[in-house]
């Protein structure tokens, strides 16, 4: 140990801090390796990025502060640690940048025919910059948008949209979880279901691909985050996901499923859903697009996901401007080249025995925790809250 007796107070204050920093690292990178659901080991699946730059600060401040030359090789262990901690963020994070094959192929198609864009937008319900929103959407003009976290109050903001998309499935709620859908293109058997919580509604429907005589599968997620304030574990989450890759794991048809996942795309349960539903991830190769916290640069990491099948390649993907809420809109123009099917399936992540094993019992799981919150609420009702704006 270095003699902290002969040392400026300044010193042993920085020794500290780097020595708090570094174990909060290790920590942060070890657990979420547990499969635990509860909330305060999942968020550590999101800042990987951060814990990287943080990780790498601190082996930086360890060196200049000799470290590697103390006496009993403990603190070259712990710098050890740290560099094995930032190759493996680094691992984790790789596929999400641009030194990585492309999992979704850019698209080759020349004609306008079989294409199709959506725009996903967490508006934050308690925004009130309504006019902004609705400028950038019509501004990127797509042909399908899902707006998340709207109540009566933006279904009204959001209402203009209905002109150039006539085709709609809404439900506005006032628990942050309402969800509004727009469509250029014609909807069949579009459906709100309420797949585990009684309070969170997802879209299920089909859309006719123009110049096609295709119908694409298209799903609109926004399951609760594992959040003290949410939902004390991440199971009902993690069930949704899965409820929703089995069912695309027994169908063969052209799929996107988009929405605010609240969950990273290096998750364990994003990977998990991607191997059980067959579908691809076009931020692979194409970059972080992070889209949450809007308002803190710093602390950003990708909620706002697309996935699609093999059919599709990718047009263009971006994420919008500034809408005042706290996440940014995500857009994606798509192209259906069902040709090269055989060929992107090859990047798809296939499942194994114990993948569907885990998946049958992470969504019994949630069934079991949304029986026992409903027994709950049986036996102990409480009042309702009234959310104010």
């Amino acid at each position: 140990m270095p003699d902290f007796s002969a040392m400026p107070v300044w010193l042993i204050i920085l020794h500290g801090l780097a020595l708090l920093l570094a174990v909060a690292a290790v920590v942060a990178t070890l657990l979420p390796l547990l499969r635990q659901t509860a909330w305060w080991i999942r968020v550590c699946d999101f800042p990987r990025l951060q814990i990287v730059g943080v990780t790498m600060l601190v082996l930086a401040t360890g060196l200049v502060l000799g470290w590697h030359q103390l006496p009993g090789y403990w603190g070259l262990t712990l710098l050890g640690m740290l560099a094995v901690v930032v190759v493996y963020q680094l691992i984790r994070i790789m596929p999400y940048t641009r030194l990585v094959r492309k999992q979704v192929g850019d698209s080759t198609a020349k004609a306008s025919q079989g294409h199709l864009s959506l725009v996903m937008m967490n508006v934050l319900q308690f925004n009130k910059q309504g006019a902004r929103a609705l400028a950038v959407i019509q501004e990127m003009d797509p042909d399908i948008i899902m707006a998340v976290e709207t109540d009566q109050w933006w279904l009204d903001q959001l209402r203009p949209l209905e002109k150039t998309h006539p085709y709609t499935c809404h439900e506005p709620l006032d628990n942050t979880y309402g969800l509004l859908f727009f469509s250029r293109l014609p909807l069949e058997n579009c459906t709100i279901k309420y797949l585990l919580d009684d309070d969170i509604p997802s879209i299920h429907t089909y859309v006719d691909l123009p110049g096609t005589k295709t119908r694409v599968r298209i799903y609109g997620l926004h399951p609760k985050p594992p959040a003290p304030q949410e939902s004390k574990t991440s199971t009902k989450r993690d069930a949704e996901l899965l409820l929703v890759g089995k069912e695309i794991d027994r169908r063969d048809e052209p799929t996107i499923v988009f929405g605010d996942m609240n969950d990273v795309a290096w998750s364990h349960t994003s990977e998990l859903f991607r191997r059980i539903s067959g579908l691809l991830d076009p931020r692979v190769g194409r970059g972080l697009l992070p889209t949450f916290h809007a308002d803190y640069r710093l602390m950003r990491w990708p909620l706002d996901h697309v996935f699609v099948s093999p059919h599709f390649k990718v047009d263009d993907m971006e994420r919008l401007p500034y809408v005042g809420s706290d996440h940014f809109p995500i857009y994606i123009k798509l192209s259906y080249e069902p040709a090269h099917k055989v060929i992107q399936e090859v990047n798809a992540e296939e499942a194994d025995a114990s993948d569907h094993e885990e998946a049958l019992e992470k969504i019994k799981e949630g069934f079991e925790e949304e029986n026992e919150e409903e027994e709950d609420e049986a036996t102990n009702p409480q009042p309702k809250k009234e959310l104010t704006t």
